[in-house]
């Protein structure tokens, strides 16, 4: 028998809100029970952060209506009967095709979109009245099968120096799962394609001083046991989990900010919905200040023209980009040979 529908209390910049929770007993991940009532009181709990990281920003939905072992989906556009606070905004995408996407400005709209059964909150690096900008470079660190979280740590560090030479501040924060996320705060005056290639001049960089545990090679084949700087979660309409965010795995981890005195004592299984509240109380958001003094990416451009100068040129988009000027063949390296 299903439980009935509940109201939650939701705080705001324009007073409190009541949002309906149904069947708030749902079990979104089942090892440890957690309802998707549960979900909804996280995001009430770590609402202040969660939107100051994730709002005023195009923002994808991933939606498990079955919890977090069943089926799947992403949600661009908002979801019929919405409510009228729920705003969306108008991007393109890289087939050059428009569509509205859900933006979120309160924490009442978050919870709503838990009311979905979303899971995992995934922003644009640029915000909604600028949504062909970004104003932060990302940079993804994942560990390749033989490392593991605490082979990310040492690249993040040295990746943090690599930046710093290019006057930007980095911030860090765990994945939610096996890898951290790389972010510096950047002027909102260059496209995606610039944002891209000062990501991949930066991660060249850091390959070059740690080529043993770092790679930029896009073939798995390629990779090794070394930790993959995925320059395509760069790309438009390429995302990642926000920050405070949950993930979809079976601890109920959550994707955690932290000072860079923390990284290294981390471990990323301990920051969950059930222990993240808690954190941000006890401690505060890591990243409160983050966006205070953005960076321009001028340097990391000259450093992108400096390698192409040195033969090192355009690298693979993904599967599902239109062919890009300078772009090498999309084929595996080993088949490739073959041919």
């Amino acid at each position: 028998m299903a439980t009935p529908a509940t109201t939650l209390t939701v705080p705001g910049p324009d007073g409190d809100r009541e949002v309906r929770i149904s069947s708030p007993s749902r079990v979104l991940w089942p090892d440890l029970g957690i309802t998707k009532l549960d979900l909804a009181r996280y995001l009430v709990d770590v609402g202040g952060a969660f939107v100051r990281a994730n709002g005023d920003r195009p923002i994808s939905l991933q939606r498990f209506p079955d919890g977090v072992d069943g089926e799947q989906f992403f949600s661009k556009n908002p979801p019929k009967g919405a409510p009228e606070y729920v705003r969306a905004v108008t991007v393109t995408y890289p087939s050059a095709r428009s569509h509205p996407q859900l933006v979120v400005d309160e924490p009442a709209v978050a919870v709503w979109a838990a009311q979905m059964n979303t899971v995992v909150f995934h922003p644009w690096a640029s915000r909604a009245d600028d949504s062909d900008h970004p104003d932060q470079l990302r940079i993804d660190l994942d560990p390749q099968p033989g490392t593991d979280f605490h082979d990310a740590v040492p690249a993040a560090h040295e990746l943090r120096k690599v930046l710093a030479e290019v006057g930007l501040e980095a911030w860090v924060k765990t994945s939610g799962n096996r890898g951290l996320h790389v972010f510096a705060p950047i002027e909102p005056a260059y496209e995606f394609l610039d944002v891209r290639h000062a990501v991949i001049a930066a991660a060249r960089e850091l390959e070059r001083r740690m080529p043993e545990q770092v790679t930029t090679a896009w073939w798995k084949e390629e990779r090794g046991s070394r930790v993959f700087v995925d320059f395509n979660q760069a790309n438009r309409d390429r995302t990642m989990a926000g920050a405070y965010s949950p993930r979809a795995l079976p601890n109920a981890a959550v994707s955690t900010p932290l000072a860079w005195d923390e990284l290294d004592g981390a471990d990323p299984t301990a920051f969950t919905i059930l222990t993240v509240p808690q954190r941000l109380a006890s401690t505060g958001d890591a990243w409160e200040t983050m966006s205070a003094e953005p960076g321009n990416i001028d340097p990391l451009l000259d450093w992108w023209r400096r390698d192409l100068e040195d033969g090192l040129g355009e690298l693979p988009f993904p599967p599902d980009f239109p062919k890009m000027p300078g772009e090498p063949p999309r084929v595996q390296p080993s088949r490739a040979k073959k041919a």
